[in-house]
This record gives structure tokens, C-alpha cells and sequence, in this order.
């Protein structure tokens, strides 16, 4: 099992900046891909980003490119979402989750992900 816990969430002025943490636990994280996807309230759960543990390639999905950039501690197994310029529109719940392991690529469906965290709140006021 894979356990996934975040944090660094809150409330933060437009323009602003947050980072989220994503410790996981349970399993050898070298093989996995580890995702953020996040959920407004009435909306379906978007692709946020993605990092390969094991070389560090990322994706991110349009709404956030040039604004977020994810990372990971292998030594801490936990992996960041840095978020910058903070708009309205990224207020969500925020998920770390992870496929299983072996899954090629950076997957951004989040249907293709079996192991999800409690997520954490961020709110962006205007």
C-alpha cells in the first residue's frame, strides 16, 4: 500500500505564492510517477502537474504552466508543488496521488490514479 499525505495548503492573496508537500510512505517510490490534481467545488478534478520520481521529467497541465513547478526529495520521499502568481481561479482542493507502479509516462487522468491523499485547501482571494 501507498500512503500519500499533503500539506502547505491555506488562504493567500492573488499574486501571491504557496508550496505544497506531498510525503508518501508504504512503498519504494522509484518506480512511481507521482501527480497533483486539484478540485474546485461543482468542477471535475484537473490535472495539475506530474514528476517521474526516479529522473525528475515533469508536465504540467496549460492552466499552470510557467506559474507552478513541481519537485522532489527523494532522501524525504516527498514531493512539492511550488505555486506562483496565485490566481481566483486556482482555488481548490489540492490531491497528491500516484498510479501504479510501473505506469510509463506522466499520466493526466486522474481515473489512471489508484492512490490518492486527503488534499489540502488553498484559497486565492481576489
Amino acid at each position: 500500500q501507498v500512503q500519500l499525505v499533503e500539506s502547505g495548503g491555506g488562504l493567500v492573496q492573488a499574486g501571491g505564492s504557496l508550496r505544497l508537500s506531498c510525503t508518501a510512505s508504504g512503498r519504494t517510490f522509484s518506480r512511481y510517477t507521482m501527480g497533483w490534481f486539484r478540485q474546485a467545488p461543482g468542477k471535475e478534478r484537473e490535472f495539475v502537474g506530474g514528476i517521474r520520481w526516479s529522473e525528475g521529467s515533469t508536465k504540467y497541465g496549460d492552466p499552470v504552466k510557467g506559474r507552478f513547478t513541481i519537485s522532489r526529495d527523494n532522501a524525504k520521499n516527498t514531493v512539492y508543488l511550488q505555486m506562483n502568481r496565485l490566481k481566483p481561479e486556482d482555488t481548490a482542493v489540492y490531491y497528491c496521488a500516484a498510479p501504479p507502479p510501473l505506469t510509463p509516462g506522466i499520466r493526466s487522468s486522474a481515473h489512471e490514479y489508484h492512490y490518492w491523499g486527503q488534499g489540502t485547501q488553498v484559497t486565492v482571494s481576489s
